[in-house]
């Protein structure tokens, strides 16, 4: 076997044990989640924004930003519901690169994952506690969900995992909302063939246990592009995409039919400065459309403190800027929220 065993880490219930959360804290977080299930089952009509850097890479400046993200929230609280991304895993397409915070805590060290483990539990407790939001992560590794099940508002399903039976299956067994995208080709049978593994109960192998799922009625759709044959970015947010997928739910007849808009990767082509305009497109035509209306819950926007996107260079980096893909700065986020609750 051509691989070296460094170290066997902690398993997700010694990691809760060191890092608990309290009875009190508990209450928060099932308050603030059943809000969250509540806007994707259509009980509560606000908008979801799933909001916040690419990749999590400092714990000071994701926690700066989610902070005032706590304060837009109270202006806005009657027609926007927030949802901060605090994404921990960065999938990347050929391997190479940051992976995220689980495998280097310090962006500008080498890979710790022991350190990371402890530091992304750490960044999600933390965010509760000082904002009483529940978060979103991206399940990138199935397995290691059980560090982080407990603190979590929200999961995401990447454009290359959905396709992937291991995803699909774990989805399955959690009691939040799961998004799934659009595979990167742009396939919505595809996609539809996902959230149908994902509504469904399954018996399957996890962590070395046999499990068995009921099936997760609130996973559901994220559109976020597609690349086409020649590696083009192609956006799938138009009037007739959302139409499509709303006809194809119906016929489908899944539960809780809702769709969240990605207003970055191949929706923007990466151009982080398209995702106001958009944001607000969606929002345009779900006032003409009461069937794009219906399944329109909310949307993915790639947001920190600073404009654009950096390269590390030694131990030299701009403060909440984004390390991975470029992110909306701070002041055009606050204008971008304010705005989608005027349009609504």
């Amino acid at each position: 076997m051509n691989m070296d065993f460094k170290c066997k880490l902690p398993i997700p219930q010694e990691v809760k044990a060191e890092y608990p959360v309290s009875a009190e804290l508990s209450k928060v977080i099932e308050a603030r989640n059943s809000q969250i299930c509540d806007v994707i089952s259509g009980k509560d009509s606000r908008i979801l924004l799933v909001i916040g850097p690419c990749s999590a890479d400092s714990e000071d400046s994701v926690l700066d930003y989610i902070n005032r993200l706590r304060e837009v929230q109270e202006k806005v609280a009657d027609k926007v519901l927030i949802v901060p991304r605090i994404y921990t895993n960065k999938p990347r397409t050929t391997g190479k690169g940051y992976k995220g915070m689980l495998h280097q805590p310090d962006p500008t060290k080498g890979p710790d994952m022991y350190k990371g483990i402890v530091a992304i539990r750490k960044l999600h407790l933390h965010a509760i506690e000082q904002t009483g939001f529940t978060c979103a992560d991206e399940m990138l590794y199935p397995e290691n969900h059980r560090y982080l099940n407990d603190l979590l508002g929200y999961v995401a399903v990447g454009a290359r995992s959905v396709e992937n039976q291991q995803h699909r299956l774990t989805a399955s067994g959690l009691n939040i909302p799961v998004g799934l995208k659009n595979p990167v080709s742009g396939s919505i049978p595809v996609l539809m063939n996902s959230l149908e593994a994902a509504q469904s109960g399954h018996t399957f192998l996890y962590r070395g246990w046999e499990v068995v799922t009921k099936g997760n009625p609130l996973a559901h759709a994220i559109l976020r592009g597609y690349e086409n044959n020649h590696g083009q970015s192609m956006p799938n947010y138009h009037y007739e995409d959302i139409q499509l997928l709303a006809d194809m739910y119906a016929q489908k007849g899944f539960a809780n039919p809702a769709v969240i808009i990605d207003s970055n990767h191949c929706n923007s082509g990466k151009r982080h400065l398209e995702q106001p305009r958009i944001v607000k497109e969606v929002l345009n035509n779900c006032r003409y459309n009461s069937d794009i209306r219906s399944i329109v819950k909310g949307f993915m926007i790639e947001s920190y403190i600073e404009d654009g996107a950096q390269k590390i260079d030694g131990n030299e980096h701009i403060y909440g800027k984004s390390i991975t893909d470029p992110c909306l700065g701070w002041e055009k986020t606050e204008r971008l929220i304010y705005d989608i609750a005027d349009l609504i």
